[in-house]
């Protein structure tokens, strides 16, 4: 099957239906960007580990001094935030997170973005040019202690921006807490313009001006000449663990599935140390309270740690993830990368909970997968891209 998983990739990210922009094309069309306005060229759009903060992300075409202004109605922003200082410098430059904390749970707040163009940074002056504000926006900050949490998983969507509204529109009326994005969003990392047009517009005309996503890089996200600059453009895009309402969730980076020797890589990647980290910290993280007292335990990882081939990546996830996860008594692992749905049922003798692995990416084979959970239950439903029921599990607390 792995010619047929990789095939798609021949006709490159064209396939997608959209072009890339050159990032020279101002140059070429003979505009000086240094005449350009100040513009916002995507954003703002959320991301969260919830614990009541939220970070707002936006992208500018020029340096810039940015901020966020805030507050519990449209026409009283009345609190302002800025970037994560650095040694007591606050950020100046294009991509800005801004990161709201201590929200009250539960609440709603109302918020815009604003940048202030820094047009010359000499070292006793700073000359300010003009400032650009979004349009005024809001969302609800998660509770995190409430009684259910729901969200919807996609997956190996493979530069095809089109399948995210199309899947997302399926299940439109669906309660969502987040959306989640379980890797390979893109063939390969090309350039900014690819980020924005392939995944961050698509999300913000759609729903991430007023509701979080949460991101797990997949094996694809590792490659190309902008992999190294890709996770600039996230608040989180590796391995972590947060708790919503009833469900501990733990997120896994689980890195390339090639060896790490393979000679594409040209001797500068290390994923077998950084799967080893990780499993070093899923050691801990499985003997946390927050983990053990949790009436469930989600884990969410691209290359499923089973039932994925032979590939290096994929059977040493097996190696270093499965034992943990079957000692930790995880109740449900959601995963992609084969590109064929399907729902694993336990396995005495290998995996001691449910692998549900989301479709891949040509038209009838994509899926979206809607969670909701409770203190009791966790509902699992996998939707194809016609909207039919492909798959379904329920895990009963027990």
């Amino acid at each position: 099957m792995k010619a047929n998983r990789r095939s798609f990739l021949k006709g490159g990210l064209a396939i997608g239906g959209l072009a890339l922009l050159n990032p020279q094309k101002a140059l070429a069309a003979g505009n000086d960007p240094l005449e350009e306005s100040l513009r916002i060229l995507a954003g703002p759009y959320l991301q969260t580990n919830f614990g009541n903060s939220i970070s707002i992300l936006w992208i500018t075409n020029k340096n810039a001094a940015s901020w966020v202004e805030y507050g519990n109605s449209a026409e009283n922003l009345d609190q302002k935030a800025f970037g994560k200082s650095e040694l007591g410098l606050k950020p100046a430059g294009r991509i800005n997170c801004v990161t709201l904390e201590r929200l009250k749970p539960g609440a709603t707040y109302h918020y815009k973005i604003v940048s202030k163009e820094i047009k010359d940074f000499q070292p006793y002056k700073l000359t300010y040019g003009e400032t650009v504000t979004g349009a005024a926006a809001s969302f609800v900050n998660t509770d995190s202690t409430k009684d259910n949490v729901a969200f919807v998983m996609l997956n190996d969507i493979h530069d095809r921006p089109q399948s995210i509204p199309h899947l997302l529109n399926l299940v439109k009326d669906h309660q969502k807490d987040f959306v989640f994005f379980n890797g390979d969003i893109f063939d390969y990392q090309t350039n900014e313009q690819q980020i924005i047009d392939h995944m961050l517009q698509p999300c913000i005309d759609l729903f991430a001006k007023s509701l979080p996503f949460v991101y797990v890089r997949g094996n694809h996200e590792t490659r190309g000449k902008f992999a190294r600059d890709f996770a600039d453009y996230f608040h989180h895009v590796g391995y972590t663990a947060f708790t919503v309402g009833p469900v501990r969730f733990v997120i896994l980076d689980t890195g390339e599935d090639k060896e790490d020797t393979h000679p594409v890589y040209a001797g500068i990647v290390d994923f077998d140390a950084y799967r080893l980290e990780q499993a070093r910290w899923l050691e801990e993280e499985i003997s946390r309270k927050a983990f053990k007292n949790a009436p469930f335990r989600i884990v969410l990882m691209h290359i499923p740690p089973r039932y994925s081939g032979d590939a290096h990546g994929a059977v040493h996830c097996t190696e270093v993830f499965e034992p943990l996860l079957n000692k930790g008594k995880v109740d449900l692992v959601l995963s992609g990368h084969t590109h064929r749905y399907k729902v694993h049922a336990p396995d005495k003798k290998a995996n001691h909970y449910p692998i549900i692995i989301g479709g891949g990416p040509r038209e009838g084979t994509r899926t979206i997968t809607r969670v909701n959970a409770t203190k009791k239950e966790i509902r699992v439903s996998m939707l194809d891209d016609s909207g039919k029921e492909v798959g379904s599990y329920l895990v009963s607390r027990k």
